[in-house]
């Protein structure tokens, strides 16, 4: 018997999610969009910099591109599903505050309102 696991995308930036002691685990991952935000990795630092970025699918994107994606990512869910559409925030400890607000005010233009934050147990 073999097991597999399908990848949504290949992680460009390096995470280190925050520890939280109440964590719960999200069931339905197909309403759940994720948005990693943190400093490329070594392989992409060379050519985008050291700077935070953010991921979104298998892609860099500017802040000012994630209210499109993000209609555009809840257009393709039935329309039974899109008001229960998720976002995760998976964004690096180090990471300035100042991005993850700018990500929360895209989200707030693309009417993106449930947001949940990716933490492992303390």
């Amino acid at each position: 018997m073999t097991a597999t696991t399908i990848k949504d995308s290949d992680l460009k930036i390096d995470v280190t999610k925050p520890q939280a002691s109440e964590l719960e685990k999200l069931e339905k991952k197909e309403l759940v969009i994720v948005v990693n935000v943190g400093r490329p990795t070594g392989k992409f630092r060379g050519t985008f910099g050291t700077e935070p970025r953010i991921q979104m699918n298998d892609a860099f994107v500017e802040v000012d591109d994630i209210a499109t994606m993000m209609i555009q990512a809840r257009e393709q869910l039935s329309e039974a599903n899109q008001a229960k559409m998720i976002v995760n925030i998976n964004a690096d400890r180090e990471i300035p505050m100042g991005i993850v607000t700018e990500v929360k005010q895209q989200l707030r233009k693309a009417m993106a309102l449930k947001i949940n934050y990716a933490a492992n147990p303390l």
